[in-house]
């Protein structure tokens, strides 16, 4: 039986499912990268250089098996992929696994390793001579962005501005209380409900003095701005129809097993994992990795003649682990009871104090 497995796109899922695979079948690793970036660690590897090599992990140093394409899929059929290249990949099970794209710093820009430092670095030096930061965008990405700075630059004035009043939607008024309560006492003013008459007339990470004045009237003068909003599914390459329809936001409709749904079937031999799937529920590297389990048994059921019997349901209730720095945060996690709010220092210990560097360090660090 041929054993060719095509996983796209080479993320938290992509990478997980590729290292679960690599001893059962011949697995090709498609990626415009030369690693797995843990960009769970890019915003504390913009305030602190010198620990941002922790957050990369080249993917020819932990697959023992496999190969690795350096390219962008342009092109997705059921047989295979086509690269931006001209190369052909046909496979005999395909995953698709592009995740999805965030402002700078969030998630790099470059693809190499190199790249991506120099920039850090380059953007490390335009912040660290501000003196007051601008965030437009107060989900967790603006405020964990905040939380980074504060912890390095206590005196800094960092505001984070966001249009929508509502914050957190859908978690435990007491989790949200707290967040309030430590943001406050880092010194980090809040603005919700405030949009902007006209973004800031500097290029975002770039220093420069500049006044903006709020919907409402008021003016906020910084000397620096990030953006911390606007995710977008990378699905291009399924934009010509071949393998299956997107939903509006760029989605694919999947089943319990992960199998994707095609124009009139359901692929057998197709899956996709994290936030390119229609999964009702938020995109986060946590449950990408949970969907990679899910379909490194169904695949090995395959290529063992069983019948795939793995299925994912999502949580009924949202979950989140919100660092501000390496000490606070705040956080909701699942139990059997219900969702719990957790203290800073449960938020630390699973998350903030090394963000996931050492359970990466463990599963990507060495073939």
């Amino acid at each position: 039986m041929s054993r060719t497995v095509a996983v796209v796109g080479g993320g938290y899922g992509g990478s997980a499912l590729a290292k679960a695979l690599d001893a059962e079948a011949d697995v090709v690793l498609i990626d415009p990268r030369d690693a797995f970036v843990n960009t769970a660690g890019s915003l504390r590897a913009l305030t602190r250089p010198d620990w941002a090599g922790a957050m990369f992990f080249p993917y020819d140093r932990w697959l023992t098996r496999g190969t690795v394409i350096r390219d962008r899929a342009v092109s997705v059929d059921p047989g295979g992929v086509t690269l931006a290249s001209g190369r052909r990949v046909e496979a005999d099970y395909l995953v698709l696994a592009t995740g999805s794209s965030y402002a700078y710093p969030a998630k790099p820009d470059a693809d190499s390793t190199g790249e991506a430092l120099d920039d850090l670095r380059r953007t490390h030096k335009e912040l660290a001579g501000a003196d007051r930061v601008l965030i437009l965008g107060a989900g967790p990405v603006g405020l964990e962005l905040a939380g980074e700075i504060k912890e390095v630059w206590p005196h800094k004035h960092v505001t984070v501005a966001d249009p929508t009043g509502q914050h957190l939607a859908g978690f435990r008024p007491e989790m949200r209380q707290d967040l309030y309560r430590q943001l406050d006492e880092l010194g980090v003013r809040l603005r919700l409900g405030t949009g902007l008459v006209a973004p800031p007339p500097t290029e975002p990470g770039r220093a420069g003095t500049f006044t903006v004045t709020t919907a409402g009237g008021d003016e906020i003068t910084a000397d620096i701005w990030f953006r911390a909003h606007g995710v977008r599914v990378n699905s291009d390459y399924l934009a010509d129809g071949r393998l299956a329809p997107r939903t509006p936001q760029g989605q694919v409709a999947v089943t319990e097993t992960l199998n994707v749904r095609g124009h009139d079937t359901v692929y057998e031999h197709v899956y996709a994992i994290g936030d390119i799937t229609d999964v009702a529920e938020a995109k986060m590297a946590g449950y990408a990795m949970q969907h990679a389990e899910v379909v490194a048994r169904n695949i090995t059921a395959h290529l063992n003649g069983e019948r795939p019997t793995a299925t994912y349901r999502p949580l009924p209730h949202p979950m989140i682990l919100l660092p501000l720095g390496p000490r606070g945060g705040v956080g909701q996690l699942p139990t059997p009871d219900g969702p719990v709010v957790v203290t800073a220092e449960t938020v630390s210990q699973y998350k903030g104090a090394d963000l996931f560097t050492g359970r990466f360090t463990e599963q990507f660090g060495s073939a």
